[in-house]
Formats: C-alpha cells, structure tokens, sequence
C-alpha cells in the first residue's frame, strides 16, 4: 500500500509486503511481446511510466565478486521498498545484450492520487470555456497563416479550471477516465518524485535514498521516461497520440524553421520548465528582429558614407597621410611608419565609428527595456495559460539537500527540532570555500587575459620586424596586413580557445543546481575580459614615445591605431561570437549524433525495428541534470555581447538573430531525437536569469557610453568640429573636419630617444615622428605636457557619458513604470477563474454536504417509521 500523506510529508513504515521475498530473491524476468512501440507492461494494461536500467552482477566478466554482491543488495532492498511503497515493476532482459536489464515501473490509480495530494499537483475540476489565445496579428490572419502551427495536425488542448488535488475531494475532479486522469508527463513526474525519495540502505542512522544516487554509482545505469513513440513514424499502437512525432514534424524538422512553435505541446511533452526556456528563446528571438534591422541599417548608413569621411581621406591622402612619420611602437626592432599604411583600417572604422553608432546605442539602451518588460508580460500571460499562477512548490526539498540534512537544530519559530545540512559555523566555512574557489578561477581568466597581452606585446615585435618595411605603405602584403591588424587576429583567435579551454574545465567541477550566479560570474570574466581590456585600457596608459610604460618593467604597453581601438573590439566580438556559435553547434549537434551512430553501429544491423521503445530510449544520450541551465547561460552570454558593446557592433543583433532561428530548431531535433525524455518539471518563470538581464541592461548602458566616449574617437571629432576647426584655436573660417588628423597627432623630436628606446632607423633619418596623443611640441615651455585639446576632450567625454546615462536610465525608468508586468486583461482573467474555481468548489462542497444531509434524514425518518410501527405478535 502507498504511504499515508502527512502534514510533514510522507510517513515510512517498514516494508512487511510479500514482494519483499520476490525481490531478494532471483528476479522473475518478462519475456518481450514482440511489440516495439509498446508503452505498456505485458499484459497490455498497466502503463510504463519509468524505466530503471542495471546490468545483472551475475553476467559481469569481473573479479570484484565482494563489491559486485553489495551493488545487487542496494538494487534489491531499493525495489523491494518501491514495491512496498505502491509501484509495480516488471523486468526484461535485453534483446540486444543478455546483461542489460530493464525494469519497468508503473504506478497504480491509488498511488497516483496518495502522491498527486502531497505533491499539490492541480488537476482538472470542470473544462474552462474563458481561457482564449489571442493575438495581436489577429487582424492579419491572412497573412501569419502560414506561420501558425497546423491546429488540424496539432489540435489546441481543451482548458480546464484546476485545484490543488485532495483524495477526499475527489468527486470534484473531471475524472472520465481514470487511465488519462493523470497526463504520462504527471504520471513520470510523480513516479520520479517517489524514486528519488525511497531508501535503498541504512548506515549509522543514516538513510541513504534515491534513485539519482544509485545512478552516479553505477547500481544502476539509468533511469528515465520513455518517449511516445519513434520521432520518424508515427506508432503502430493506436492508442498512442505521437506527440513525440508530431513535435518532430511541425517543430524540429528543418522545414518547420519559419513556423512559430507548438507551445503548447512543447510545455505538454516536457514540462513547463522547457517551454518555458523555449517561450523565453522564441520571444527573445523576435525582438532581435527590430534590433537586427535597426543595426543593419546603421551599418549601411556608415557603410555608404566611408567615402565622406575627411579623416579617413586625410590618412589615405600621400600628401597628407603619405608625409606623415609615425614613431615607433616598440623597442629597437621597430621602425618608423608612414600613417598612410593605416589607410585600409581607416576606411573600415569609418564603417563602425560614425553617428550611428551612437543613434544605435541609444536604441539599444530603450530595446533591452521594452523586451524585458514586454517579456514580464508574456510570461505573465504564460503563467496564466499553462496554469502556474499559483504554483505551490511541489517538492518540499530536493533529494540531494535531504540527503545532507544531519545536523538537528531548534527553529526559532516553532520551536521544534529539525534538520539542517549545514550548522551556522559549517555554513561559513563553505561560503568561503566556495567563494576560493571563484576567485581561484577568475584569478586564473585575469592571469590568461595578462599572458594575451603579454603575447600581443610580443608578437606585434616580431610583426613589425618580419612585414615587408616598405615605408609608404604600398607592399600589397603590407596594405592589408599590419602588425596591428596581424596581431589584432591571432590574438583574438587565441583568446576565443583559451576561453573555451577555461570554460570546459569550469563545467566538469561544479554540478549543483544552485551555481547559477557563480558560473554566470565565471562565464562574465571569462568571455567578456578580453573585451573589457581592449575598449577601457588597450592604448589608455602608454606614455608617450620618450617616456613609454612598460608591463612588468619589461613589455612596452600596447597602442592602437591612429584611429582608436573600435575596429580591433569589432573584430574581437566576430570571433568570439561566431566561434562560439559554431563551436556549441558543433558539441550540441555533432557529438550527439556521432555518440548515437556509433551506439546504433554496435547493434545488430535493423534491429531497431524490432527492439522495444524502451531499449531504442537506453541508446539515445542522457541530457544531464543541468543541460537546461547551459542552454540558458549560451543565450545570457550572447545576450551580453549584443547590449555591453553593441556600440562597436551594430551587427550583434544580426548575428544573434540568426543564430538563435538555428539555435531553436537544433535544440528541439536535438531533444526529439538525439537525448532522452526528460523528466517533466513545473515552472513559473525563467528564475535566476531574470535579474541577471535586468543587471546586464543596467551596466550595458555604461558600457556603451564609454566605449563611444573612450574606444571611439567620435567625442575627439566632435570637439574638434566645433571649436577647434575655427579660431581662436583654428585656422578654418568654417566649421569642418580637415586637418583633423594633423591635430590629433602630435609631434615627438627624434634626439629625445634614449636608452632602450632608440628606433630603427634604416630607412632614413628623420628630425621629428608623429604619435597619437594631445600633447605639447618639442620646444613648447611645457613640452609633452597634455595641451589644451586634451583637457577639452576629457570634460566632453565626462559629459557625453553623464548625460547619455541620464538619459537613457530616465527613459528606461519611463518605460518600466508605464508597462505593467501583468497586463490589465490577464489580471482579470486570473482574477475571474480564481473566483469561478472557489465557487465551483464551493457549490460542490454544498452538495455533498446537501446530499449527505439527505442521507441522514431519510435514515432518521426510516428509524422513526419503524418506531412507530405497531408491532404485530
């Protein structure tokens, strides 16, 4: 019999049941019925609802006898207190390999309904005729048509109003059936919730339960649901209704990829906590659509006007640029340079670097807002329909925190005993460990961040030594590939591996569920340093050519190039966003797939065809307790490459977009046909990444401020353009941007070198070189002392910075005030279910009590009849 629920849980007794002697002793195995897409037990009646796989000790070709008979023993006494605990098991050899065995689990109506009352589960009362999906294109059905998921393949599902379940109550509930009662993704999920909480054995007063520890080692080789059938075909069992083929057809399949996703179904299948993820991506998705087209569109504005840009111009003029020395920019081995060399890399900045991108930026700052907000909504609206409004926490405690609980301590508010993993003292210490650890590692990115720039320093020497010195810049070699450039490329490639290196590592040493904020961290620094260091101090504190700073009193600090380091950032964010995005299809795609070829290769040739659902299942790849969490981190970290430097990029956004149209569709062929079914599980909203998006919009704001104001040199122009193109301080009459260059660079006398510093000179003798700086010339009272220019430009980036931050933060306040995070119309809606459940329940409870009233009066009349009887000798 199933355990008695308590207000505490569930209350154990010790297994007295006659399947205790079937259990210990040998196992009864079922021979197959020859049916593949069978979902049943063998008799055909009692529904498969988990399947648990171990391979039988007594087949092993092994000497560990001793540890082999331990194993079997904790097998044992674990299915004996299932049995004992309500659920029915059937065994099965393999057809395939006489050593594996399965064993099916099924769990009886009474079962079903003693857990379904612990676990809060809400089931149907009466169907709901309110719940309506609208939509805002339902004016243009004409033309969304052909996005919609066929409702004739995929029929909507019938709405119910739900209660929390009580046996006692249960002629309130919507029960035409008791087999389809309960959905097959409650049925698993309550089956799931019994095996991860039974004890298999008993040491030093300590239980030890559940099934994923028997799991992790090795009594068992894995547990999980079956699919409903093959995802190619549909099954020959009638009975059957293919959601796992229907799910391949109209959202997995490559063909589906311009079709909106079937939802419901997906939230059905697998739970509420993937589609929830998959509602999130797919919205997500389409507000990079407005974004995608906004970037292209100012990336097309400074695509078609690079031919107007003057400074541009200037350094590829040979007049202008071609006369320009430029200093070297490193030690001995490097020569002087003509800045017309630069040409090429000027014309593309002038592509990134123009008044788009600021117009870009701005946008950015008030998309980000409007889509989480509108997102709160959505989710909202969600909630709503998939009926997790108020959602009770099903599961009092996670099985891995109830196997630590062993320390006893008094609650403050009751004032009764109870368990706690850790004491106040233990808990101290595991913070700090935990947070050693964190710093360990991010120690270890900064410290890998130092040997990239170390590198750079390094490499740009051995660049500028070995490329053609062709002083003028006409080398074909030269024209294309810098030092700057050269460098730029390998160590952005050499980065991208590094961080992929690192976050490998990262993943195999943490497996809690609770990490998402400490690999959030982790993953921050590891993707976004190397970005932070060339927008915020590459070329920020280099001295100038006769007083240069040095890394570790060795390696000259790196420059940029005359036109600022925005192209070089550019360049960083395309290889770290495309690498990544080919190398996470490359793991979630190609390894899966090679994985279950190579099992389907070690099977007899077509024996898939014949072999049950549940041994095709065992071949398929296991999908991890935290393969949902990295999908998550993958889209937060792109989410933070499109808002934090989307200034430098404005073609983030398109890259995302159709990353993440690919990344929908592989996730779900990937889930239909590469891995297992997972065990469904409830969720009512995306959890901890909400607030870290909302951080992430936050200082995406300062990030994009100060890369306009500091990587780019707009603040510069701008300065330049309007007060230092006319007197006092200019010789131009008019406003305009010639001899911007020449103002920007100022002078350096070549006898001023000293020490280490003196360049190579083999290509002539020069009197003065060119640097990038706002500093006095040779000879001025205060020579190389930051001119008046300087401090210009320092007070006008201040100000950009402090009044695009204000004005952005007011306006995204603005936003989130006026737009609710529950829309008026789902606020009534709840509101009126709620209200027509209590009623419903109530009108029920009256006429129980109304009916049983009855009972007892016709009861108590028939007494008073007999009473009243003359009674007849």
């Amino acid at each position: 019999m199933p355990p008695k629920a308590t207000e505490h849980g569930l209350r154990r007794t010790r297994c007295r049941c006659p399947c205790f002697r079937l259990c210990n002793d040998d196992q009864v195995f079922e021979e197959f019925n020859g049916k593949p897409d069978s979902l049943f037990f063998n008799d055909g009646q009692r529904r498969i609802d988990f399947v648990l796989v171990y391979e039988d000790e007594r087949r092993k070709e092994t000497n560990k006898k001793g540890s082999n008979e331990k194993q079997r023993r904790k097998r044992q006494a674990y299915e004996s207190n299932l049995m004992c605990d309500g659920l029915q098991l059937e065994a099965t050899r393999s057809l395939l390999d006489d050593k594996l065995v399965f064993v099916k689990v099924h769990a009886p109506w009474e079962v079903l309904c003693t857990y379904a009352e612990i676990m809060h589960i809400k089931l149907p009362l009466k169907p709901n005729d309110l719940k309506t999906r609208s939509s805002a294109f339902d004016n243009f059905n004409w033309f969304t048509k052909v996005l919609q998921v066929d409702e004739s393949i995929i029929k909507p599902e019938q709405e119910f109003f739900t209660a929390p379940f009580e046996k006692n109550r249960m002629n309130d509930f919507y029960i035409q059936d008791r087999d389809t009662f309960f959905n097959p993704a409650t049925r698993s999920r309550i089956v799931y919730f019994i095996l991860s909480r039974v004890n298999y054995q008993v040491v030093n007063n300590v239980k030890k339960f559940g099934i994923n520890r028997l799991v992790s080692s090795g009594i068992y080789k894995a547990a999980f649901p079956l699919h409903d059938c093959n995802f190619s075909r549909q099954s020959e069992d009638l009975s059957c209704p293919n959601e796992r083929y229907l799910l391949y057809r109209e959202w997995a399949h490559p063909r589906s990829i311009y079709k909106k996703q079937p939802l419901d179904l997906i939230r059905k299948y697998y739970g509420e906590k993937i589609g929830i993820y998959f509602a999130w991506l797919g919205y997500y998705t389409q507000m990079l659509l407005l974004a995608a087209v906004v970037g292209v569109a100012c990336f097309l504005y400074g695509y078609f006007n690079q031919n107007n840009c003057t400074w541009s111009k200037e350094v590829c003029d040979p007049n202008i640029g071609g006369k320009i020395i430029m200093c070297p920019q490193c030690d001995k081995l490097c020569s002087f340079w003509n800045l017309s060399i630069t040409c090429e890399s000027s014309k593309k900045l002038c592509i990134f670097d123009s008044f788009g991108t600021l117009v870009f930026a701005v946008f950015m700052g008030v998309w980000v807002t409007l889509f989480l907000e509108f997102w709160k909504r959505r989710q909202a609206e969600l909630e709503y329909e998939w009926d997790t409004v108020e959602l009770q926490q099903e599961e009092q405690a996670r099985p891995e925190y109830e196997a630590q609980c062993t320390h006893v301590v008094i609650n403050e508010i009751t004032q009764e005993e109870e368990r706690v993993p850790f004491t106040t003292w233990g808990k101290c210490i595991r913070i700090t460990l935990c947070a050693s650890a964190v710093f360990f590692w991010i120690l270890l990115i900064i410290a890998s961040v130092i040997g990239i720039i170390v590198y750079r320093l390094s490499v740009f020497i051995v660049f500028s030594a070995k490329l053609p010195k062709n002083l003028n810049g006409t080398d074909p070699i030269q024209k294309y590939l810098t030092p700057q450039t050269a460098t730029s490329i390998t160590a952005s490639l050499i980065s991208f591996i590094i961080i992929m290196i690192l976050n490998t590592i990262y993943e195999k040493t943490d497996y809690e569920n609770s990490l998402t904020m400490k690999m959030f961290l982790f993953q921050f620094v590891n993707y976004y340093s190397s970005c932070f260091y060339i927008a915020f101090f590459k070329g920020k504190f280099v001295g100038y050519p006769g007083d240069p700073v040095y890394w570790l009193g060795k390696y000259r600090n790196e420059e940029c190039d005359p036109g600022g380091c925005l192209l070089e950032l550019t360049t960083q964010l395309t290889i770290i966003m495309g690498g990544k995005a080919i190398w996470n299809n490359i793991q979630e795609v190609l390894l899966p797939w090679i994985m279950n070829l190579i099992g389907r290769c070690r099977t007899v040739s077509g024996a898939e065809m014949r072999t049950p659902r549940w041994e095709q299942d065992y071949h398929l790849q296991p999908m991890g307790k935290l393969g949902l969490f990295y999908e998550y981190l993958e889209m937060i970290i792109q989410f933070g490459f499109v808002t934090l430097f989307v200034a430098s990029f404005p073609l983030a956004p398109l890259l995302a977009l159709v990353n993440n149209i690919l990344e929908i569709r592989v996730d779900a062929w990937k889930l239909t046909t590469q891995y297992r079914r997972m065990v469904p599980e409830k969720a009512q909203d995306i959890g901890a990444w909400q607030p870290i998006m909302q951080g992430i919009a936050i200082l995406a704001v300062v990030t994009n401020a100060m890369i306009i104001a500091f990587t780019s040199d707009m603040i510069p122009r701008l300065v330049y353009y309007w007060s230092f193109s006319v007197p006092p301080y200019g010789d131009h009459p008019h406003y305009t941007m010639e001899g911007y260059i020449n103002n920007t660079l100022s002078y350096y006398r070549v006898a001023d070198f000293r020490g280490r510093e003196n360049p190579y000179t083999g290509l002539g003798n020069y009197t003065t070189c060119r640097y990038r700086d706002f500093r006095n010339p040779p000879g001025h009272p205060q020579e190389y002392k930051h001119n008046i220019y300087y401090w210009h430009v320092i007070a006008a980036k201040l100000a950009f910075i402090i009044v695009m931050e204000h004005v952005i933060y007011s306006v995204k306040f603005i936003i989130s005030y006026t737009i609710p995070d529950v829309s008026k119309s789902t606020k009534s809606k709840i509101k009126r279910e709620k209200y027509l459940t209590q009623k419903l329940l109530r009108e029920n409870h009256l006429k129980d009590v109304t009916k049983n009233i009855g009972v007892i009066v016709e009861k108590m009349v028939e007494v008073v009849d007999n009473n009243l009887r003359p009674k007849v000798d």
